[in-house]
C-alpha cells in the first residue's frame, strides 16, 4: 500500500475551527511589550469567551430596575431621565461661590454641589491660627449660618437639589443649612439633596476629622435618626469610594472599602432602633470614575448588585427602594496631570463616559486646570459641555445598559464582586470596619497598591501621556485661577461682624445645652439647630464637642 505524504495527511485532516483556530492563529501572533492588566493590577485576558460567564449568568445579571439591579437602578434608565449634571463649586467667601452658583445654574447645570475650604472640613474658623492662608483657597469658607445664608441667596433652596461635600462637621453644617433655608420661608422638610457625612472614610483616606472614631459613629447615627423624621427628601449620608480611590486603592478596595462602610452605618442605625426601611431608601454612594473604562464600569455593576443582596439578605430590608444604590460619580481628580492639561478634557470625557455607562445617577466632570489650581469658569464650562455632549450626541443613552452581556464585562464584574466579598471576610475577622479603621488595615491596604502603581508609572511601564511619555518639553504654561488674598481679610472682617451683632449669652447658653446633650447622649441635631439659630459658629461648636469626645491622633501606617 502506498504510504499517504505528509501534505496529503494534512490536506485530508480537518480544520480546526472556532476558538481552537483563534487559540493557534493568537499563539503565532507576538504580543506588544506593554502591561496587560486593569489600571488595578488584574490581569487581562486576551479574549473572553461564554466561558467566562460562569453558572447563573442570567441570574446575576438580570434586568434594569430588577433585583440584583446589576443591570441598572430603573427599568427605563436614561430613556426616563439623564443624571443629574452636578458641578462641584466653591471658592473664596459665600459672595464668590454664590457667584458660580448662578453661572452653572445659568449654563445648564441641573443641581449644586458644595466644596467647602480646608478649615471648614476641619472644623476651624477662619480665624484661628491654623487656618491661616487657607481661607477660601480650595473652598468655600463657610462659618456661620450667615455665611450659609449668603452662599445661598437668591436661589430657591425649595426647587434646587443641593450636595454638600463635609464630613467631620457636617451635622453643624447641615443645622446652618436648614436654619438658612427656615430663613427663606422652606421648610426642612421639603429640602431635598445630600451632604457626605462619611466619617469612616476620613479616618481611612481623606484625613478630616475633629473627633474620635466612636463619638463620630455617635454623630452620624444622629444625623440619620433625626433626618429619618426630620427629613424625608434629605439623603443623610453619601457613602464614598471617591476619596479612597484617590488615596491610590485599586478599584476592588474602592468597592470593598466603600460598601463595608456602608454597612457599617446601616448596622449603627438598626442598633439605634430605627427601621431599615425608614432609612435605607435615602442612602447614596459616591464612586470615583478612573480612567480604566471597563474596570470601572464593572465597578459600579458588582457595587448594585452587592448592596442590594446584602440588604435584603442580611439586613432584612423588605422595601425594594432599600435594595437600590443610587450614587454619584466624579472623574479621577488623581488622573489629571500639570503636563499639557488640556489633555485632561480627553481623559474626563472617557472616566464620565465610564460613569454613565456604569448607570450613575448624577455625576461632576473635572475640569481640564484642576491639576494646577481651582478651574476658571472656561475650565467648568467645558467640563459641563462634556456631559451635555456624552447625554444629548453619543447615543449612549437610548438603551439601558448597553454593554450588559458583553463577556469580558460581565466577567470583570464577578470578579470584581468576588474581591470585595474576600476582603469583606477579612474585615469581619478583625471585628468589624471600625476596628479595621483603628488598626489600620484599610489604610495599609491603600498605601501598597499606591506605591505599586506610581512605581509602574515612575518605571514607564504604566504610560502617562504628557509625563512619562509623548512629553513637550516646551510647554507653554496655562493661565489659571488666583485666588485673591484679599478675600482672606474679608471673611475674617465678616466672622468678626457676624460675632459683634450676635447675642453672645444665647450663644453661651446655646453651646452649654449641647455640650451637656453630649454629656447625656442625647440626639444632637436638635441642639445644633439652636447653636445655629444663636450664631455660634463651627469653630465654637467643634469645640465644645470635644471637650466632652475629645480629640483624635491617628498612628501612621508604612
Amino acid at each position: 500500500m502506498k504510504p499517504v505524504d505528509d501534505t496529503t495527511a494534512a490536506r485530508s485532516a480537518p480544520a480546526a475551527t472556532g476558538l481552537d483556530a483563534w487559540r493557534e492563529s493568537y499563539e503565532r501572533t507576538p504580543e506588544r511589550d506593554a502591561l496587560f492588566t486593569t489600571l488595578s493590577g488584574d490581569p487581562i485576558a486576551p479574549l473572553y469567551t461564554p466561558e467566562d460567564m460562569g453558572p447563573d449568568a442570567e441570574e446575576r445579571i438580570g434586568l434594569p430596575g430588577q433585583f440584583p439591579y446589576t443591570r441598572g437602578v430603573y427599568p427605563s434608565m436614561y430613556r426616563g431621565r439623564l443624571w443629574t449634571m452636578r458641578q462641584f463649586a466653591g471658592f473664596g467667601t459665600a459672595e464668590e461661590t454664590n457667584e458660580r452658583f448662578r453661572y452653572l445654574l445659568a449654563h445648564g447645570q441641573t443641581g449644586l454641589s458644595t466644596a467647602f475650604d480646608m478649615p471648614s472640613l476641619m472644623g476651624h474658623d477662619s480665624d484661628a491660627a491654623l487656618s491661616l492662608g487657607e481661607v477660601g483657597r480650595e473652598g468655600v469658607a463657610i462659618d456661620t449660618v450667615e455665611d450659609m445664608e449668603t452662599l445661598f441667596s437668591g436661589i430657591p433652596l425649595r426647587d434646587v437639589s443641593v450636595s454638600m461635600t463635609v464630613n467631620a462637621p457636617a451635622a453643624i453644617m447641615l443645622a446652618f443649612y436648614v436654619v438658612a433655608a427656615e430663613r427663606q420661608g422652606v421648610e426642612r422638610h421639603d429640602l431635598a439633596g445630600t451632604i457626605q457625612t462619611d466619617i469612616l472614610k476620613e479616618y481611612i483616606a481623606q484625613k478630616e476629622w475633629c473627633f474620635p472614631v466612636e463619638p463620630a459613629m455617635r454623630l452620624v447615627t444622629d444625623m440619620v435618626e433625626w433626618c429619618t423624621t426630620e427629613m424625608p427628601r434629605w439623603h443623610p449620608i453619601s457613602i464614598s469610594g471617591y476619596h479612597i480611590r484617590e488615596a491610590g486603592a485599586t478599584a476592588a478596595q474602592e468597592l470593598a472599602f466603600t460598601l463595608k462602610n456602608g454597612f457599617t452605618y446601616v448596622e449603627r442605625a438598626i442598633e439605634r432602633g430605627v427601621d431599615v426601611d425608614a432609612f435605607a431608601p435615602r442612602l447614596s454612594f459616591f464612586f470615583n470614575a478612573q480612567i480604566d473604562f471597563f474596570e470601572e464600569i464593572a465597578k459600579y455593576r458588582a457595587a448594585r448588585r452587592i448592596w442590594a443582596r446584602e440588604l435584603r439578605e442580611t439586613y432584612g430590608a423588605k422595601n425594594p427602594k432599600s435594595w437600590l444604590m443610587r450614587f454619584h460619580t466624579q472623574t479621577a481628580g488623581v488622573s489629571l496631570t500639570a503636563q499639557q492639561p488640556l489633555n485632561n478634557v480627553v481623559r474626563t470625557a472617557i472616566e464620565a463616559l465610564a460613569g454613565v455607562l456604569g448607570g450613575t445617577q448624577s455625576l461632576h466632570t473635572n475640569s481640564y486646570d484642576e491639576a494646577l489650581a481651582l478651574p476658571t469658569e472656561e475650565a467648568v464650562r467645558v467640563a459641563l459641555r462634556t456631559q451635555q455632549i456624552i447625554a444629548g450626541e453619543t447615543g449612549v443613552t437610548n438603551t439601558a445598559d448597553p454593554l450588559g452581556g458583553s463577556y469580558f464585562v460581565e466577567a470583570l464584574t464577578d470578579r470584581m464582586e468576588q474581591q470585595a466579598r474576600r476582603y469583606f471576610r477579612r474585615i469581619d475577622e478583625l471585628g468589624g470596619m471600625v476596628e479595621a479603621v483603628r488598626t489600620g488595615f484599610p489604610q495599609r491596604e491603600i498605601a501598597d497598591a499606591s506605591y505599586v502603581l506610581q512605581h509602574e508609572i515612575d518605571s514607564g511601564r504604566r504610560p502617562v501621556v504628557g509625563v512619562n511619555c509623548h512629553r513637550d518639553e516646551d510647554e507653554v504654561p496655562m493661565e489659571i485661577l488666583r485666588i485673591d488674598e484679599a478675600l482672606e481679610r474679608k471673611q475674617l472682617d465678616r466672622l468678626a461682624a457676624a460675632k459683634a451683632k450676635r447675642d453672645d449669652g444665647a450663644a453661651e447658653t446655646a453651646l452649654a445645652t449641647l455640650r451637656q446633650a453630649a454629656v447625656d447622649e442625647q440626639n444632637l441635631m436638635p441642639h445644633l439647630i439652636e447653636a445655629a439659630r444663636a450664631s455660634a459658629t463651627e469653630g465654637e461648636i467643634v469645640e465644645a464637642l470635644q471637650e466632652v469626645y475629645g480629640h483624635y491622633r491617628e498612628t501612621p501606617v508604612f
